[in-house]
């Protein structure tokens, strides 16, 4: 019986860090993932169609809700949904004002989408893990991992658009050849040791969209993994724990969203500087 139920443990847990996955498998040609196998042997060729859905879902969210309040906005007393908006607006501005040393009207709108999307789809963390997907279950889908930051693909999918715009302002602000330059003589002013400077410089480079993603997808997945481990517990205990770590986890969903952008914003601010 101890087995069995090890088994089972095994297996929700399994089933729930598992994303609904279609792709090209090497046997069955384009197919669903069956099984956290199928979607390892689809390798590259694969999506995770629930990362993509709850995303594209967010960001129509956060469109939609700051539409609404702009549409809305009022110079008499304004709504709930107009005031929390301004406090967001607010908060972006002066963080953006403070992080950010360029000239370039497009970091804070960018400051301000980041923010908000990676916050939306964090929040989604705090339904609780068997809700969704039974409801999805119900309907005939296997699988449904409906946090988004929970996935390394989508973690790193962003920090790889940030670090584009790394590079594009880069080569933008400072010409290909003072970017080049850059790499070339920093931190060491001196021809002879140009391939030391270019190693550490590329490295320092790579490493920023990477710890960007990382470091957001640990964050979640860690706290995913708990949710899940009480969810196991015996239905008394569910509650003893679950609440209380749902309401820490409102600091931590709102924490990781705020280090992204602000790190977003502090390279981008490098790249715009002259050296």
């Amino acid at each position: 019986m101890a087995a069995d139920n090890e088994i089972s443990a095994i297996y929700y847990i399994q089933h729930h860090l598992q994303n609904l996955t279609f792709g090209k498998h090497p046997d069955n040609g384009w197919s669903w993932a069956s099984t956290s196998q199928e979607a390892t042997d689809m390798g590259f060729w694969a999506i995770h169609v629930d990362t993509m859905g709850w995303s594209i879902a967010m960001g129509a969210l956060f469109i939609a809700l700051f539409r609404k309040a702009g549409k809305a906005a009022t110079t008499g007393v304004p709504g709930m949904l107009q005031n929390a908006v301004e406090m967001v607006f607010e908060f972006i501005e002066n963080l953006t004002r403070s992080t950010f040393h360029g000239k370039n009207p497009a970091i804070a709108p960018l400051a301000l989408t980041l923010f908000m999307w990676i916050l939306l789809m964090n929040s989604l963390k705090l339904i609780p893990v068997d809700y969704i997907p039974e409801m999805f279950g119900r309907l005939g889908v296997g699988y449904m991992k409906i946090v988004p930051t929970t996935d390394v693909n989508a973690t790193l999918g962003i920090a790889l658009g940030v670090f584009l715009l790394i590079i594009y302002y880069s080569c933008k602000v400072k010409g290909v050849g003072g970017f080049a330059k850059e790499l070339s003589l920093t931190p060491f002013n001196h021809w002879l040791l140009i391939p030391f400077n270019l190693v550490l410089e590329v490295v320092g480079l790579l490493v920023k969209p990477i710890s960007l993603g990382l470091r957001l997808f640990g964050n979640m997945f860690a706290g995913e993994v708990i949710f899940i481990l009480i969810a196991l517990l015996p239905f008394w205990a569910i509650w003893v724990l679950d609440v209380p770590w749902a309401i820490f986890h409102i600091l931590v969903v709102s924490l990781q969203a705020f280090i992204f952008t602000t790190l977003s914003i502090v390279y981008l601010s490098a790249a715009h500087e002259h050296h």
